[in-house]
């Protein structure tokens, strides 16, 4: 596992358009896999990620299910709208999310210890400047990549439009479609 100077991602599961588990702050605790910057007055809190599941057809080919095994995602929130809703939000921390192909019982353990500086946007929209592996979800005709599951992994952005299309822009880097790997 590697880990990177800006921030991994719990958000996977915003990536992956479910509800993620950092729609509001969480409280360290057993198994979220705190950090130690956690508590301390520096500003990082807990970003723990939810597990998902997807039917057969909307992300592979058949049923899928993801769960985090390792889960030391914090965030840094830099800034907030004059409502208090946040603009701007650093993540770093180590997250691995284990893949499972439901039908077959075969699963691949992701890493997806990324980093990442998140606008959200008053439109709903994102837009990720991202280094690392990050978990992506993409339905059918809602980004530039196919249907699927994959690891980005590299220097990257990402936009998110408010209406969940995803346009993942590679500087450098690669994805790694893991719906082939549990297929």
């Amino acid at each position: 596992m590697r880990r990177t100077v800006l921030a991994p991602l719990a958000l996977a599961a915003v990536l992956l358009g479910v509800q993620p588990a950092t729609a509001a702050p969480a409280s360290a605790g057993p198994g979220n896999g705190t950090h130690a910057e956690v508590g301390t007055g520096t500003g990082w809190d807990p970003a723990p990620s939810a597990p998902f599941d997807f039917g057969a057809g909307l992300r592979c080919d058949f049923p899928v299910h993801g769960e985090p095994v390792v889960d030391r995602v914090v965030q840094h929130v830099l800034d907030t709208y004059p409502d208090g809703s946040v603009k701007r939000v650093l993540y770093k921390g180590d997250l691995v999310i284990r893949v499972t192909n439901t039908g077959t019982g075969a699963f691949y353990d992701a890493d997806a210890s990324g980093s990442a500086l998140v606008e959200y946007r008053t439109d709903g929209s994102q837009f990720w400047a991202a280094h690392g592996p990050v978990l992506v979800g993409v339905g059918e005709g809602k980004g530039n990549l196919p249907r699927g599951l994959y690891v980005v992994d590299g220097v990257y952005t990402m936009s998110i439009g408010a209406d969940g299309y995803k346009a993942v822009n590679l500087v450098r880097g690669t994805t790694d479609d893991l719906c082939a790997r549990i297929g």
